[in-house]
Order: structure tokens, then C-alpha cells, then sequence
């Protein structure tokens, strides 16, 4: 079973990870706290259960890190999470943490989970580059992508039903006032609301016309389409009442600001994906109702219905469908 990690919050992928920790090392794994210097970790100190193998378990301090990333499809090797040549990215930060840490003997092993794809060759070199910065043995440390996450949560079912994980193809049930709320909460981002004439209609290109005429890769493109045209039907019954016209004319200001927003940060991202995972970043960042774990699945089902009904994005001369 598949899990849309991208939509839980940063607090639910730490207990998603403190749940699986306490199966592979132990009960008493510690959840994520804040530390003096702002970081947060989770800690286990003693024998470990079953990492990495009930014959040679892990002995000591183990400290425990949980990053968590909106973005779908990220991977580890990606430079804002690791480069060699900068210590602005999210590990770079982590590296003098984790070199005070064992520095104080207050760490004798480093897990890392993220909800990032990690390659094998990458993985041998994220793990070399922290062993070398922070003098760990290689062999006590452990990286988990999302592969291994995917692999350990069929191993451990029980885990995802204790930390309350919603499946990906599990339905979205939404009232009006829940959508109500995001799509207000959508207005708020811009720094006033004027009154507006309704947007003339578009004409409706394919799918794969837009996607072409957006370079949005064909990967992301079907991914977004499977989890969310289901929502389409219901978000655009929604607008239309007439009892929200309100409600669509906040929807109508958001969309012409966000077409400026791509408009002017286009040509920063080789394709739509980044656009879309900008857009999401955004939102999440200025807005705490969007944060919230019950908003962010239908957060990005209004995204995409904006992308699908031709209000962001360019569509072109290509002829209606």
C-alpha cells in the first residue's frame, strides 16, 4: 500500500518515523524533541531489536532524524537536500549537529529517514560524506528513501494504522465548508482582494496538449491526474452555485495571481513540475489552515483543478477539446 507522504505534515511524519523506529530498535525510542540549537531528533540508547540485524544489533546512543518535504517526487540527491560544494541544504545544515553530537559522545549511530526516492549510488555517497564530516563509522549509518519506507511499512502494517496514514486512493469527502475554507484561505494570500469581472472562459485544450505546451513531465502529469480529477466535478459544482459567487470571485483574484506569480518565476524551473510543487511550497508557508494535515490533500486538488480547467498555465492556440 502506497502513501501520499508529500501530504502529511512534519509532525506526522515524525511519529510515522518514532512508530517504525520503535520496531527496529526498540520500545523506548524517544520521540522528536527541539534541541538548544533548533534541531529535532528522536534518540534510542541501548541494544537494538532488529537494526541493522538481530545478530549484530546496534549498541549505544542512536540518533534519529525525520525530513520531511510538500514536494512530490524529490529525491535525495537533489541540491537543495545534498551537495558536496555548499552547506546550504537541508543535510549541510544537519552536519555540524551531528558532529557536536559525536564530538560529546552523545551519538554512537545516525539514522536519516525523508520521503525522497535514494538511489544506491547516492546512498553510498550521502553516507561516505556524512561518515567523513562527522568521523561515524559508515557502518553506523543508515539511510532510508522511500523505497525502504515502502518496504518496512508492508513489514510493519500495524505502524501506518497507529500513525493514522491516509492511502493515496482512499476518497476524498469534502464538505462545502471545507472547501470553502481553503479557497478563502487561497484568497488571503494575496495582499488585497479587489472586485473583479468574471474571467472570460477558456477554451479547453487536451490534457496532453497542456502538458506539452507546459512541459509538465509525463510522470507528475498522470500522478496528479490519478489522485486528483476525481475532485474536479465536486470543486467546479461548487463555484458555480450561485449562493458562492462570492467564493468564486476570491477563486478568480487567486488564479490571476498565481498566473503572475508563474508568469514571473517561470523561467527559474526546467519544468511545470517545479511550478506546481512552488505553488504548493507557497501556500503551506504562508498559510497555517493550509498546513494542517485535513487541508492539504485539498489543497492541491484545487491546485490541480486550476491547472485542469485551464485557469494557470499556458494552453496555447491549441483547439478546444
Amino acid at each position: 500500500m502506497t502513501f501520499a507522504y508529500e501530504d502529511l505534515s512534519d509532525g506526522q511524519f515524525e511519529t510515522l518515523i518514532v512508530l517504525l523506529c520503535q520496531r527496529l530498535l526498540g520500545i523506548s525510542v524517544q520521540g522528536f524533541a527541539k534541541g538548544p540549537d533548533g534541531g529535532r531528533d528522536a534518540k534510542f540508547v541501548g541494544t537494538a531489536e532488529l537494526h541493522p540485524s538481530k545478530a549484530a544489533p546496534w549498541v549505544g546512543t542512536t540518533i534519529v532524524q525525520a525530513k520531511h518535504t510538500n514536494g512530490y517526487n524529490r529525491n535525495y540527491s537533489e541540491s537543495d537536500f545534498f551537495s558536496t560544494s555548499t552547506a546550504n541544504t537541508v543535510l549541510g545544515k544537519e552536519i555540524p549537529r551531528i558532529k557536536k553530537l559525536r564530538e560529546a559522545t552523545q551519538l554512537d549511530h545516525y539514522m536519516l529517514f525523508a520521503n525522497r526516492r535514494l538511489a544506491g549510488n547516492a546512498e553510498t555517497e550521502i553516507r561516505d560524506y556524512i561518515a567523513s564530516q562527522c568521523g561515524i563509522p559508515a557502518s553506523s549509518i543508515y539511510l532510508c528513501g522511500l523505497e525502504q519506507l515502502e518496504i518496512w511499512l508492508k513489514r510493519f502494517s500495524d505502524v501506518a494504522k497507529e500513525a493514522d496514514l491516509d492511502p493515496v486512493d482512499s476518497p476524498l469527502i469534502v464538505s462545502p465548508d471545507d472547501l470553502a475554507e481553503v479557497v478563502q484561505a487561497l484568497a488571503r494570500q494575496k495582499d488585497s482582494v479587489a472586485a473583479l469581472l468574471d474571467d472570460p472562459p477558456t477554451a479547453r485544450v487536451t490534457y496532453e496538449q497542456k502538458n506539452a505546451l507546459n512541459n509538465m513531465s509525463v510522470e507528475y502529469a498522470k500522478a496528479q491526474r490519478r489522485k486528483y480529477l476525481k475532485e474536479t466535478a465536486q470543486i467546479r459544482a461548487f463555484l458555480a452555485a450561485p449562493e458562492n459567487l462570492e467564493l468564486l470571485r476570491m477563486y478568480e483574484s487567486v488564479v490571476d495571481e498565481f498566473q503572475l506569480k508563474i508568469i514571473a518565476k517561470r523561467k527559474d524551473y526546467q519544468t511545470f513540475d517545479d511550478v506546481m510543487e512552488y505553488l504548493v511550497d507557497l501556500l503551506f508557508s504562508r498559510d497555517p489552515v493550509l498546513r494542517q494535515h485535513a487541508h492539504k490533500r485539498l489543497t492541491r486538488a484545487v491546485l490541480f483543478y486550476m491547472y485542469w480547467n485551464c485557469d494557470i498555465g499556458e494552453v496555447g492556440d491549441a483547439a478546444a477539446n
